[in-house]
């Protein structure tokens, strides 16, 4: 009965998502004339890590709706839950929450999981919404993420849509390879990948 009753709500989660993912898609369609571009770059299976700027809310739904996976977690901090409406969208795609006051054991776990069984996640390496512009360093998080399970990086740009119906930009860049440093534990190779991830991120909203 057990088993039933969790492949019920699993079934049940998935239809809720697909249903709220048109909606969202369909919003950010009609209200922020969203121009999505470079699609073809997202690999259609195995374990991916997007990477994008943070500028506004608009940011993690954008990509949870239009990078065309549906094993994509966004990693996201716990205060996300204060507010009712982004928990439940937090359930509904299974976000990974963090603490960001502290090194989150459970949270990075989670993540290598999700990774290592061939699903993705998402973050944003500024760490906070417009982090370069408030002079806030760059995480290396998706940096940690790449090195240590060999996955591809792949940068998201997102621009424009300062306003309901200022068409938004979401560009979608080629994949970048780090496996070549797999296993390093070394932190300047931390730092290089960083930087190579933001400006190919900064390059895609121009």
């Amino acid at each position: 009965m057990e088993k039933k009753s969790k492949q019920s709500n699993k079934i049940g989660k998935k239809i809720t998502r697909a249903i709220v993912k048109g909606a969202i898609l369909i919003y950010c369609k009609i209200v922020y004339r969203a121009k999505i571009i470079g699609t073809e770059n997202i690999p259609k299976d195995g374990a991916v890590v997007f990477c994008g700027n943070h500028r506004s809310f608009l940011d993690p739904p954008l990509i949870e709706v239009t990078c065309k996976r549906d094993d994509t977690r966004f990693i996201a901090k716990k205060e996300l839950t204060e507010n009712k409406f982004l928990a439940f969208l937090g359930y509904i795609f299974e976000a990974i929450l963090v603490n960001r006051d502290s090194k989150d054991v459970i949270a990075l776990k989670e993540s290598l999981k999700t990774l290592k069984s061939g699903g993705c996640i998402a973050v944003f390496p500024e760490g906070t919404r417009n982090g370069l512009a408030k002079g806030e360093k760059v995480k290396d998080g998706a940096a940690f993420f790449a090195v240590r399970t060999g996955v591809k990086v792949l940068p998201v740009g997102i621009s424009g849509g300062e306003k309901p119906f200022k068409k938004v930009y979401v560009k979608y860049g080629k994949p970048l390879d780090f496996s070549e440093y797999k296993n390093s534990k070394d932190k300047e190779t931390l730092d290089k990948i960083t930087d190579e991830i933001m400006s190919s991120i900064l390059s895609l909203t121009k």
